[in-house]
């Protein structure tokens, strides 16, 4: 009974949330705007898809992706502890395991492709939809990783976001003009469907197994690196190749 309750109480609680989004649609286009809606069959079994998407998408974390981050985090942290070590070198693993998680998920995620493939389309090629989502990827897988060792160490956040701030800021005023919209919109598109849950869950559970950690205060913070480290790999990315450039005209 409780396997067609549960999803049935999820489909409610996701149409409470996303049914004041459509009303707000629906009034502006009929009380603003002042015209009918277009093809309004459409709109209804389209909005019908997005509700049992998005309440299939939710049951999926709670059930796969939130537990997977989590129990990998406790098998990792409790290999890391055996035989008394307690040092931030003993996490091996974890590092490893955060950068590939970091890389695999960043190269799946949807809405990097989509940035990705849109910014080949605008520059006519000149900026390759691979390369950049290769070089967002292991910013990503960078970020985390030093966002587990943070973790792991105990270390202030803010030192971290600030320094990473400002190798930002100096790379701004080196880098292609036509590159620097593109390489911060990249740090917003790594935090979404497929990177945030097993993210999140990575954090939380290595928090709640780290001796000395608390998961509220260290738990999270992994996904300001996953913002703010794509946008130093793309610009330092675009800086080398705008290097390599350079020097192949120098020699013609």
């Amino acid at each position: 009974m409780e396997l067609f309750l549960d999803p049935v109480m999820l489909l409610l609680a996701t149409a409470k949330d996303v049914l004041p989004v459509l009303g707000l649609l629906v009034l502006f286009q009929m009380v603003v705007l002042k015209r009918p809606l277009p093809r309004p069959g459409r709109i209804i079994f389209g909005f019908c898809l997005v509700l049992a998407g998005m309440a299939c998408f939710l049951g999926g974390l709670d059930l796969a992706l939130f537990p997977v981050g989590r129990t990998m985090a406790l098998q990792l942290a409790k290999g890391a502890q055996s035989g008394g070590k307690e040092i931030w070198t003993a996490y091996g693993w974890i590092y490893l395991f955060a950068f590939l998680v970091g890389f695999s998920t960043t190269i799946a995620e949807p809405s990097l492709i989509a940035v990705a493939n849109k910014a080949e389309e605008a520059s006519y090629k000149a900026v390759s939809s691979l390369g950049l989502r290769i070089a967002v990827a292991l910013g990503v897988a960078v970020g985390i990783t030093l966002g587990t060792f943070r973790i792991v160490t105990g270390t202030p956040l803010y030192i971290y976001i600030l320094a990473g701030y400002v190798i930002v800021a100096i790379q701004t005023a080196f880098a292609p003009r036509m590159i620097i919209p593109l390489a911060y919109d990249s740090g917003g598109v790594t935090t979404s469907t497929v990177t945030v849950p097993l993210v999140a869950a990575l954090g939380l559970g290595l928090a709640s197994n780290v001796p000395g950690r608390s998961p509220v205060l260290d738990g999270f913070g992994l996904i300001a690196f996953a913002s703010l480290f794509p946008i130093i790999s793309v610009l330092g990315y675009a800086q080398l190749v705008q290097w390599i450039v350079g020097r192949r005209n120098r020699k013609k």
